[in-house]
């Protein structure tokens, strides 16, 4: 796994920019991407997919521990779409 860190290194190396300048990049880059998501805009990135929000319906789940039903609430969950570019070089 590649951590937050490990990109902004990279984006360093890349673009000459120092780790510090790069880390704060990333995180504002991050922030922008968390922000639209959490307003319902899906996110678009060329090259990389499409990240957005869909509706959980409510549904009966079971406790794995003990095996009782219970309520699953209606929720939101994030989705990705990759790029049909990356899953061809996958």
């Amino acid at each position: 796994m590649t951590t937050k860190n490990e990109i902004a290194a990279i984006v360093a190396g890349e673009t000459g920019m120092t780790k510090a300048d790069a880390a704060a990049a990333v995180n504002s880059t991050i922030d922008a991407i968390a922000g639209s998501l959490i307003a319902g805009v899906k996110v678009q990135i060329a090259g990389l997919g499409v990240f957005g929000v869909k509706a959980t319906a409510a549904r009966k789940g079971r406790n794995p521990a003990s095996g009782q039903v219970v309520d699953v609430p209606a929720g939101k969950k994030i989705t990705f779409k990759p790029a049909s570019d990356l899953k061809g070089r996958l």
